[in-house]
């Protein structure tokens, strides 16, 4: 009686025909080749009932029978390719904005605002329009290489939209982060275009005249001279671009002064050849990029991102105005609370110096060290800034006088305004003037101006003390000349 084997002992051998299984997998791609011939086998089958249904129809002529079949089946793959549009738009837009909701950004806005899905579903078309045309207008092979053709045309036009609403989509999402302040991403952006634009062109040309874009890539450089020509801009402006970003020398949003193309404002975008500025007077200026890298400019970021704008005006003080400070001048500036402790501090300097040099305090004044009304008015504004609100206390600060040009002796304002804003910038500095214009005749000091009509005419009506008592009615007494006339005579009649 033979042994019933046990059940638990497995043949060595008993795997092997999974492992073939597994082995004789076919690929992805080998799986839609199948797919493919599938389909195509389907087509053909579709496109010979048609035939077969058109020849047996008594009322076509035998004549239209081919016109008639190639009629119908092109208008069946346009109806096809219409239905399939139609009815594959809603759902890819459906499931395009369910992925995009469930993003934490704010994906769903930008992809569907810039259209990206919808140009998405112009490519389902096309793919059918390519699959079914070798079975449907296998016995006219002119006819579908003319479809095939088109449906890649098409393809790679919708191809090319869909890469240009996403590139849009990402530079708007972008525009919002701190990158966009280190990048010229409306360049960058454009410069992606620009080459898949160029792509696609290629790839169309290599189509239509049924060469390879490598045999179309090599016979382009023998117009290379002729594209650098016609693309010299281009080319400049991606370049300078780059420097722009790379060096960080422009962004949007930054205050250019660029007097050479008359430009003062903020800068609205930098595109691949011109950078678009908006002045302060609204009015809007192009300049080419590539003039930022060979032609100076001024930016004014650094100004916002210290904190702080500058002040730099001057007081022009009348030369005859300036003195020694005798005593009463002294005892008047000390009830100035700015000026307290420094006349305290410069009396003790100048006291200990005169003391050591052995000059008397009743010594005419012109003798060993003295204040002076303008040296003290420089005081007073130095300490006058240093308690104004509306000045940065930590940038420079300085009261300086510049070299008299015959209209007087400048006094130079330099500091900072702690509110950047122009307006407020323009108060604070009026606010300065107008306190320091009002206060200088307490110093004994005049500001220089040149003289005006009204000067003039207080001239001309002021008695001349160098007349005396003369009589301006007097005449010289006449002299006489050598022929015995005299000068009073009258002219001869």
């Amino acid at each position: 009686m033979p042994e019933i084997p046990d059940s638990s002992y497995q043949n060595p051998a008993a795997g092997k025909p999974s492992e073939e299984a597994a082995t004789d997998a076919p690929s992805p791609l080998e799986a839609l080749q199948k797919t493919s011939e599938a389909v195509n086998e389907r087509v053909t089958g579709l496109a010979d009932s048609l035939t077969t249904w058109i020849d047996a129809q008594p009322w076509i002529p035998d004549g239209l029978v081919r016109p008639v079949h190639f009629v119908l089946l092109l208008l069946a793959v346009a109806f096809a390719s219409w239905l399939l549009f139609k009815v594959a738009r809603p759902l890819v837009l459906r499931v395009g904005k369910r992925i995009a909701e469930k993003s934490p950004t704010r994906a769903d806005e930008f992809l569907f605002g810039h259209g990206v899905f919808r140009w998405l579903t112009h490519v389902l078309p096309a793919l059918l329009i390519y699959t079914v045309t070798p079975g449907f207008f296998a016995s006219v092979p002119w006819l579908a290489r003319i479809l095939k053709t088109g449906s890649l045309l098409y393809l790679l036009l919708a191809a090319y939209m869909v890469v240009d609403s996403l590139v849009n989509a990402i530079t708007t999402d972008l525009q919002r982060t701190r990158l966009a302040q280190r990048m010229n991403l409306g360049a960058l952006a454009q410069v992606i275009k620009l080459v898949t634009a160029l792509v696609v062109f290629i790839l169309a040309i290599a189509l239509v005249i049924g060469k390879s874009p490598m045999v179309l890539l090599g016979g382009l450089s023998v117009f290379a001279s002729v594209l650098m020509l016609v693309f010299k801009d281009v080319i400049l402006g991606f370049v300078a671009g780059i420097q722009l970003s790379t060096n960080r020398l422009l962004s949007p949003g930054d205050w250019l002064e660029m007097p050479s193309h008359y430009a003062d404002g903020d800068v609205m975008e930098i595109g691949l050849t011109t950078v678009k500025v908006r002045n302060w007077d609204k009015t809007i200026t192009t300049i080419p990029t590539y003039a930022l890298i060979s032609e100076p400019f001024k930016n004014w970021r650094g100004m916002i991102e210290s904190g702080g704008r500058r002040i730099k005006r001057s007081l022009t003080i009348d030369t005859n105005s300036i003195r020694l400070c005798d005593a009463d001048m002294l005892a008047r500036f000390h009830r100035i609370e700015h000026l307290a402790d420094y006349l305290r501090e410069r009396e003790k300097e100048i006291a200990e110096w005169n003391e050591a040099h052995g000059i008397r305090e009743d010594s005419p004044k012109i003798n060993g060290r003295r204040l002076t009304n303008i040296g003290t008015f420089r005081a007073y504004v130095s300490a006058y800034l240093r308690t104004h609100p509306g000045i940065h206390q930590d940038m420079t600060l300085l009261v300086r006088q510049l070299a008299p040009e015959g209209r007087g002796l400048p006094i130079e304002i330099y500091c900072f305004s702690a509110d950047r804003a122009w307006a407020n910038y323009e108060t604070i500095q009026a606010d300065i003037f107008d306190h320091l214009y009002a206060v200088i005749p307490e110093f004994g000091l005049r500001v220089f101006q040149e003289p005006t009509g009204l000067d003039f005419r207080r001239l001309a009506d002021s008695p001349d003390p160098a007349d005396g008592e003369a009589d301006s009615t007097t005449r010289p007494a006449p002299t006489e000349r050598p022929d015995g006339s005299s000068d009073s005579a009258g002219p001869e009649r």
